[in-house]
């Protein structure tokens, strides 16, 4: 953690979960370069659920991003399975822990998943965004794009899919969701 970062003078923080350090520390660095407060920490996809309720607590941050890596077991067969997909049954429980300790979309957005994830079960927990809801490879900056929209987007104002899609790679393929309030 940039001890750095969570210094400087923004109203919003992100505490961000990734279970991949490089991918982390690619996120890190986006983070920085923004000038955005941020807590990225790496931790596999299968502790993150574990953990989310002690980082919660102890950072208290306005948008969570969780990350990692996913993938279906059967292409193209079973897409409303979890049990089809490596760790979107991680990004759920995270998801839901988390909106267990904060179930107000307007205060607190969720951006979670990652490649071929289960787009449909990880929104149903209360994501405001997720990917993959076509169930390709998406690209590692896609949920950093949406977290520092959000983050530097004024809270009378909400982001939807709409404003996001043209910063996306992949656009809709990538990530789906409905919106998030603003949070500067």
């Amino acid at each position: 953690m940039d001890k750095r970062n969570l210094s400087r003078n923004n109203k919003c923080l992100i505490l961000h979960l990734d279970g991949d350090i490089k991918y982390a520390r690619k996120a890190r660095a986006y983070y920085n370069n923004l000038e955005l407060k941020a807590v990225v920490e790496s931790i596999p996809e299968f502790k993150q659920a574990s953990m989310i309720t002690p980082f919660l607590e102890k950072y208290r941050p306005n948008i969570l991003v969780t990350t990692g890596h996913d993938l279906m077991l059967k292409k193209g067969q079973g897409y409303f399975r979890l049990d089809n997909y490596r760790n979107s049954k991680y990004f759920v429980k995270v998801v839901r822990e988390a909106r267990k300790w904060n179930r107000n979309e307007e205060e607190f957005a969720i951006i979670a998943g990652a490649c071929e994830s289960f787009f449909e079960a990880i929104m149903s927990e209360g994501a405001n965004f997720a990917s993959s809801p076509g169930r390709i490879l998406i690209d590692y900056k896609d949920p950093l794009i949406i977290a520092s929209t959000i983050a530097k987007t004024s809270k009378d104002k909400y982001i939807t899919l709409k404003d996001i899609l043209p910063k996306l790679s992949d656009g809709e393929k990538a990530i789906g969701g409905t919106r998030a309030r603003g949070m500067s």
